[in-house]
């Protein structure tokens, strides 16, 4: 590993076993990920990337190879590495400063501390007026705003995001893709982001990973030299999205051509 890598890939593979026979979702996978740098995972369904990213959280060992962070070999889930899934996952029963709270409690952390942290999580994300209120009373952008708040509660230095705005409306997801990148050149964490939308990774990350369909591997490591706030007209903007596009349909291409198969052969 890199003096400067936060993250560190190397050699991953990870073997599935589906009806009897060896699925092979990653082969191969180097990469290594500078702390503070914000970096997207993009590629067909199929392609591994949740795969990849469950390793990071450590939910899900490699067959082979090695996941470190900060030279540490991950064996399981940690407060180092923070998760924010799609679906939200808050609890029902909790209201809004109580999901933010839960996991410094699980800390032992004072409640001084506690009250003072969610209050300025809660400003920070713009939720003073929701505290109160339970996850079914809250639109999905809320919900996913109190996603985040609970992760920065317990102060991961890595955030491990998994399509976390892909089941909100466009105009929601574009709000909260600048409040997420105004959050994290405030503070500065390792973002580690799974998306399907080639627009997305081009607006948020500085560098984006293209993955191939099964078994997953680097096909593009593209460092995303453009200014911020990004100008998603702009013809540099508009020049790396085409670029992008034509990778991802030479995987999906391959994504569809094995599912013929498959289908020929049932």
């Amino acid at each position: 590993m890199s003096a400067a890598s936060h993250i560190s890939i190397q050699g991953v593979h990870k073997v599935f076993q589906s009806g009897g026979a060896d699925v092979h979702a990653l082969k191969a996978i180097d990469l290594e990920i500078p702390q503070g740098q914000f970096v997207c995972l993009l590629g067909p369904s199929g392609c591994g990337k949740s795969t990849l990213l469950n390793a990071v959280a450590g939910f899900s060992l490699p067959s082979s190879g090695s996941i470190t962070v900060h030279g540490s070999a991950i064996a399981d889930p940690g407060p180092d590495r923070g998760m924010v899934f799609q679906e939200y996952a808050l609890f029902p029963w909790m209201t809004v400063e109580q999901n933010i709270a839960f996991g410094l409690q699980i800390k032992k952390v004072t409640k001084p501390v506690i009250q003072e942290k969610v209050d300025a999580l809660l400003a920070m994300l713009h939720l003073e007026d929701f505290r109160k209120r339970y996850p079914k009373d809250l639109s999905g952008g809320m919900r996913q705003r109190v996603a985040i708040a609970r992760v920065l509660a317990i102060d991961s230095p890595i955030m491990l995001m998994d399509e976390p705005f892909g089941a909100l409306d466009a105009l929601t997801r574009r709000n909260l893709q600048d409040e997420l990148l105004r959050l994290w050149m405030e503070l500065r964490k390792t973002i580690l982001f799974v998306t399907h939308s080639i627009e997305e990774a081009l607006y948020l990350a500085d560098r984006t990973v293209v993955m191939t369909y099964r078994p997953g591997t680097i096909k593009r490591d593209l460092t995303i030299d453009l200014p911020r706030p990004r100008d998603v007209a702009s013809p540099a903007f508009n020049a790396l999205k085409k670029e992008l596009g034509q990778l991802l349909m030479e995987e999906q291409s391959r994504h569809v051509q094995d599912e013929f198969k498959g289908a020929a052969v049932d």
